[in-house]
């Protein structure tokens, strides 16, 4: 498996550094074409809970390690049958991941209203800062994308901000409006 996915991930190299050359296509062109392969580069990080358990993410912006205030899983992700036996909540939570079953991929990343659950009682531990951070199961976190985790950052991504909204969730912004980070020793 693991050769299939590399020869796949080089496969898609391969087509964006061919495409670069092509004196006869507009930029904006060349730029779908990437935009639609979608390889991003980026870094995997392990957030830790219950103490020898994690939950995996990927980030193309470890600059804002700082700035994530919870984490959410998709429905389906495997580690959430880590984390029920130790929620406060086990029959919400299996109640909102039934209710997600109902729901495409598609209707799920397209759907404008964000819905979760909280993993009431479970922390992740953000490496970067050693601060305990709440878990959220949700739907607009997708299983086929990345990891099927992400590390939300309200203050530099639209769909955490929605998300933080809806729940009152706390934001911290650590990158400027001139993309520079801003002292992230008071954090």
């Amino acid at each position: 498996m693991r050769q299939w996915v590399l020869a796949i991930l080089k496969y898609a190299d391969r087509l964006i550094d061919d495409s670069k050359p092509l004196p006869k296509w507009p930029e904006s062109v060349k730029s779908a074409q990437t935009q639609w392969i979608g390889r991003s580069n980026g870094h995997e990080i392990d957030f830790i809970i219950n103490d020898n358990d994690a939950i995996r993410i990927f980030t193309t912006r470890i600059d804002t390690l700082f700035g994530v205030t919870f984490l959410v899983i998709a429905p389906e992700n495997s580690i959430v049958e880590k984390i029920i036996p130790k929620a406060k909540n086990k029959r919400e939570i299996l109640d909102y991941i039934e209710l997600t079953k109902s729901k495409t991929d598609l209707e799920r990343k397209a759907s404008k209203t964000k819905t979760g659950v909280l993993i009431e009682g479970v922390f992740a531990t953000n490496p970067i800062n050693g601060k305990q951070i709440p878990i959220w199961i949700a739907d607009y976190v997708l299983n086929a994308y990345g990891t099927g985790a992400i590390m939300a950052v309200p203050a530099h991504d639209e769909s955490d901000k929605e998300f933080a909204d809806v729940y009152s969730l706390p934001s911290i912004q650590v990158i400027s409006e001139d993309n520079t980070l801003l002292n992230s020793n008071e954090k």
